[in-house]
């Protein structure tokens, strides 16, 4: 079960520059090391690289709106044929007919990446973009971090830094954080157990990161696991990355937040239940909840320096059970 002080206190290293806090013990290094090898044999490789995505899309009158696409192999859309099965490109689409408004989608993203390679891919897009600010930057990263056993504070410290740097310049952000790799079928357990714990402990502490640097994040957590009546549907050829059907998931859960940032349907953000946590208990309940948005509630601080948080149910409700704000309570 995910504790929000642990949370907290990966969270809280990062604004010192530690990274000493660690999501796997030394002595389970060696069995857990021999049953990742076995895990990448059985994933294999896809057979193809990431469309380009680079492009204006939807119609309607204004300029288009800039969106900047970062992070990993699911930000660049791996493992599908055609970029409109890639979730930029379903999110850029989303968001043009929200608004009324084209779209011109500028992807940086690239398979692989770790956070720590999010100020390269900022500094990429500066040069393309010829320092023209994006309206919005949309980050999915984590998984990698947790497979590369890149230390939780460093990870989460190299995020805080990129959405700071876009929030700085007038850019929303909107950060998908790790998804559940205990979700992953070809990985064996005890190490699904443990990918499952670490993903989500991160998740947990990217929310936290995230929202106190001005961004806000959608959970993916377990959002491919169980939704569908056939699971492996979700997953690509590779049984790793996302389908076209997991990334058609995944962008519908990104897109109300994508929205919201941009200021768009107000209407609808009406309609979803919200709530304000401490920002810890709220990045708790949203790494256990997939879809769950959690983004600032105001520019104060709480009790004992706690931000408050605005947490945001998914638009569609899972059939399984959620969290209770009880439940929040106890893990605190």
């Amino acid at each position: 079960m995910l504790r929000a002080a642990r949370a907290r206190r990966i969270a809280a290293a990062t604004a010192f520059g530690g990274g000493g806090v660690t999501l796997v013990g030394g002595g389970a290094v060696a069995l857990l090391y021999l049953q990742a090898r076995l895990a990448k044999r059985a994933v294999g490789v896809a057979g193809w690289t990431s469309p380009p995505v680079d492009g204006v899309y939807g119609d309607g009158s204004g300029p288009p709106i800039r969106m900047l696409m970062m992070g990993d192999s699911t930000a660049a859309g791996q493992a599908v044929e055609s970029a409109a099965q890639t979730p930029g490109v379903l999110l850029a689409v989303g968001i043009a007919n929200a608004a009324d408004r084209p779209v011109r989608l500028r992807c940086v993203a690239v398979p692989g990446a770790v956070s720590g390679d999010l100020a390269e891919q900022l500094a990429r897009s500066h040069a393309l973009e010829e320092d023209v600010r994006p309206d919005l930057a949309v980050i999915f990263i984590g998984a990698n971090d947790v497979i590369r056993r890149v230390r939780p504070g460093e990870a989460v410290a190299r995020l805080r830094e990129a959405v700071g740097a876009l929030v700085e310049r007038g850019t929303a952000v909107v950060v998908a954080t790790c998804p559940d790799l205990g979700t992953v079928r070809p990985i064996g357990w005890p190490l699904r157990s443990v990918a499952r714990r670490a993903s989500r402990q991160l998740a947990a502490a990217q929310t936290i990161a995230v929202t106190e640097a001005g961004g806000r994040t959608v959970s993916l957590t377990d959002l491919l696991d169980g939704f569908h009546t056939d699971p492996s549907a979700m997953f690509g050829p590779d049984r790793f990355h996302p389908s076209a059907l997991g990334y058609s998931q995944a962008a519908f859960a990104v897109l109300p937040s994508a929205c919201a940032a941009l200021g768009l349907l107000p209407e609808l953000e009406a309609e979803r239940s919200a709530g304000v946590l401490p920002v810890d208990r709220a990045a708790v309940v949203a790494a256990e909840t997939p879809g769950t948005e959690v983004a600032p509630a105001d520019g104060r601080r709480g009790r004992r320096g706690r931000w408050p948080a605005l947490v945001r149910r998914p638009l569609q409700r899972r059939l399984r059970a959620e969290p209770s704000d009880d439940a929040a309570d106890e893990l605190a």
